[in-house]
């Protein structure tokens, strides 16, 4: 009989010959995989207590953590599916996806509760909460007093099958209401396998957990960092200081991160000179970074800097850019142009940048096309969308809403959302290649560009920007940088300074509330520079 592809086995094998490793490292605490076994034991246990049963949601609101991690393993034994909430939602949105995923069970962190607090009376199915590290104020249940209240013996587990629901995770939903992405075993458990030989995984990883576990690029390191015997370093929260500290006092060799957090370890390290460990590889997804980021990650960190893409819709990686040995040959510059493009398939994975008729761009460098993907981690489908559905997948490719370049050697280059392309005078302008040349500007810290109203072109480029805290640089003076590096047609035309930009929870930017702020401020009233 052959063995089914469920992720309970990831932990079962690092049980077997990791078992007196330490798997978790907290503030205050470190435990064995033989440790965190037994608590994923009790767990599912207690779930089965709750009368939870296969295929019934049980949702969690928590930062990295303990309980975050072993909620993964403790709901899949019973069969369940984990439906992990990003956490910087609003009560409404907590509410809308508590409701339409039909979660029964809630798990909540302290910090978190007054989110849920509001709309706890409006929960149709939840039948009962949990909170993690619960202060005296809150009434719900204890989860540590919960959790001892069932046995470490071994829980007899469901029959599961690899194409089983796995995982229902929501989607940011900036256009409307979230949509469930719906992940089986199968999907996760095979692209754990391309994930661990593409960033090179092993037991000897100490992985820091920077984005948050319910996040598209930290979502399946509780799967492949476990399997392979890692260790998991689990803070509620990160900053620069406590990123270096975690590095330097634990032997950190492996972290994933946006653009925006590694952008601020460089400010750190420029300004603070921490103790900085080698040998570490950081996995970056987002907007693709200048040439001149990845230079300073490498030069200045010493650290390995390795380009991601994907999307939740496709458990998340699809591609990854590291320097084939065939290309040894080039230019380190050549090389880091290479390591910022979101890179070539992973194993598992096919990708093909197609025009409007489905055919494949020339690999140009020039022609711009949506990425599609067609690979073991596509999802099932959107979770009672099947409208969604049917226009994501067609003729089994995922359409991603990516636009991108394919170059002579077969990297990808992402050059924007399919909705942030900007047209001006019926040009197509990448935001991602604008922002490029304005973070090469040594008085700019962060950057974001949008596409505004133009009496003339229809639409141009203009510029949030954060700049230095000492700096005097002025609105001119940055639209001349930008014409002096891009052609005329490219260059922004207008620019507002803000304190800082709006992200994700992952640090990544979110241009839909720019557009939203821009035309509240500024509107048709914008001065137009020709």
């Amino acid at each position: 009989m052959n063995l089914p592809l469920v992720l309970t086995q990831f932990l079962d094998r690092a049980v077997t010959y990791y078992g007196e490793k330490t798997a978790v490292i907290t503030r205050t605490a470190s435990i064995t995989y033989r440790d965190l076994n037994g608590r994923v034991q009790r767990l599912s246990h207690g779930l089965k207590s709750e009368g939870i049963q296969k295929g019934d949601k049980v949702a969690y609101l928590a930062p990295n953590s303990l309980e975050m991690l072993e909620g993964f393993y403790g709901v899949f034994q019973i069969g369940a599916v984990m439906v992990p909430l990003n956490t910087r939602l609003k009560p409404e949105d907590y509410l809308f996806i508590l409701n339409h995923s039909e979660a029964k069970l809630l798990f909540v962190d302290d910090e978190l509760y007054s989110l849920i607090k509001p709309i706890k009376d409006k929960l149709k199915t939840v039948s009962k909460l949990i909170v993690h590290s619960k202060s005296k104020e809150c009434p719900e249940i204890s989860y540590e007093d919960w959790l001892m209240r069932f046995p470490e013996t071994a829980f007899c587990r469901e029959a599961v099958n690899e194409d089983d629901l796995a995982s229902l995770l929501y989607t940011s939903g900036t256009t409307g209401n979230p949509k469930g992405v719906m992940l089986t075993h199968r999907n996760n458990y095979l692209h754990a396998m391309s994930s661990m030989h593409a960033l090179r995984v092993s037991d000897r990883d100490v992985y820091l957990h920077v984005l948050p576990m319910f996040h598209v690029n930290g979502w399946g390191s509780p799967f492949y960092y476990t399997a392979s015997g890692a260790t998991h370093i689990c803070y509620k929260k990160t900053d620069p200081k406590s990123i270096f500290d975690a590095c330097s006092a634990h032997g950190v060799t492996v972290m994933h991160m946006a653009p925006t957090v590694l952008n601020s370890l460089l400010q750190y390290n420029e300004e603070n000179k921490p103790e900085v460990p080698k040998n570490v590889r950081v996995m970056i997804a987002g907007s693709a970074p200048p040439p001149s980021f990845v230079e300073r990650v490498e030069q200045e960190l010493g650290w390995e800097f390795i380009q991601v893409y994907g999307m939740t819709e496709s458990s998340p990686f699809s591609t990854y850019s590291v320097i084939r040995p065939q290309l040894d040959h080039l230019s380190v510059k050549e090389q880091y142009n290479l390591k910022a493009k979101a890179g070539f398939g992973m194993i598992g994975c096919e990708v093909r940048v197609v025009n409007e008729l489905g055919d494949e761009v020339p690999h140009d460098g020039i022609s711009i096309g949506e990425v599609t993907v067609r690979s073991h981690g596509v999802m099932k489908g959107y979770w009672k969308n099947e409208q969604a559905t049917m226009e994501a997948i067609r003729n089994g490719w995922l359409y991603t809403g990516d636009m991108g370049t394919v170059d002579e050697y077969g990297y990808i280059d992402i050059v924007d959302r399919k909705k942030d392309i900007i047209i001006s005078g019926g040009e197509n302008i990448s935001s991602i290649e604008v922002e490029g040349v304005l973070y090469e500007h040594k008085d700019i810290v962060e950057a974001a560009v949008i596409a505004v109203p133009h009496e003339k072109w229809g639409e141009t480029p203009h510029a949030f920007v954060v700049k230095r805290p000492s700096s005097v640089i002025t609105e001119q003076e940055i639209i001349d940088f930008s014409r002096s590096h891009l052609a005329h047609f490219k260059a922004i035309t207008g620019v507002t300074f803000v304190e800082e930009l709006p992200k994700t929870a992952s640090g990544k930017i979110q241009k839909v509330h720019l557009r939203n702020e821009y035309w509240e401020t500024a509107g048709k009233s914008e001065r137009f520079v020709n």
